[in-house]
């Protein structure tokens, strides 16, 4: 039977590459997505034109009653998923001194509450399989060293590699690996970090290049895979060199 996995934020960037390549691997993919409707849809049907399978799901992962009624319902239909990438989030980027209520709680409740809101109904099914599992959360370098200008976003960063690595110790017995992927700069195509914040950040980089997001897919391919199966409660940063 073919294994399932949850991609989350496939509409684009890191989540789309981590898709597509999923899905050359073997694996059905749970495309999500929750505003980029056409962006999920590209890349379902490029998932498709490569022979692979996939479906699409739509749901706001800082929406906890609404993340829940959707996986269950998946669940329900499809069985449970074999692997979760949690990678959904979104960046609000300035100066601690002149961050709103608004750009800390969104950063916060779209990018580290999603952690519970997404996970927390896919493990009981994921342990109900009996066939261990995979679970990849996509953090960042801002999170292992925190950035000029991303308080927020390392704070949420940060949280998820806590959570990551106590989540681990308790699914380890059930042969089900949890580890994160924390990307340095990565060419997304869409630039939405601060120019400041980017420029900093390059500074810093002894390939003197943005990472490509084929890259971060290449390792979320391998710690997905049979071959991973020893490597659990780890923070694997693709980053250049910056540290």
């Amino acid at each position: 039977m073919t294994k399932t996995v949850l991609v989350t934020g496939a509409s684009k960037g890191i989540g789309k590459a981590i898709a597509i390549k999923l899905a050359q691997d073997g694996f059905n993919i749970a495309v999500h997505y929750h505003s980029d409707e056409k962006g999920a849809q590209q890349t379902l049907q490029t998932i498709e034109n490569n022979g692979g399978k996939g479906r699409l799901l739509s749901f706001d992962v800082s929406n906890r009653a609404q993340c829940q009624h959707i996986i269950e319902s998946d669940i329900e239909q499809n069985g449970a998923y074999y692997g979760v990438i949690n990678n959904a989030g979104i960046i609000r980027d300035g100066a601690f001194p002149a961050l709103t209520e608004k750009d800390w709680c969104d950063v916060i409740h779209t990018d580290l509450d999603s952690f519970y809101n997404v996970l927390h109904p896919c493990i009981m099914p994921m342990i109900g399989l009996r066939n261990g599992g995979r679970i990849i959360v996509i953090s960042s370098i801002s999170g292992v060293v925190g950035n000029r200008g991303q308080v927020n976003y390392s704070a949420a960063k940060a949280g998820l590699i806590g959570a990551s690595k106590a989540l681990a110790i308790e699914l380890a017995k059930r042969n089900i690996t949890v580890n994160c992927i924390a990307p340095g700069v990565i060419n997304t195509g869409i630039l939405d970090i601060d120019p400041i914040v980017f420029h900093e950040a390059m500074k810093l980089v002894p390939l003197k290049r943005m990472g490509n997001v084929e890259e971060v897919a290449g390792l979320a391919s391998y710690l997905m895979s049979d071959i991973a199966g020893y490597i659990t409660r780890q923070v694997i940063s693709i980053n250049g060199g910056m540290i």
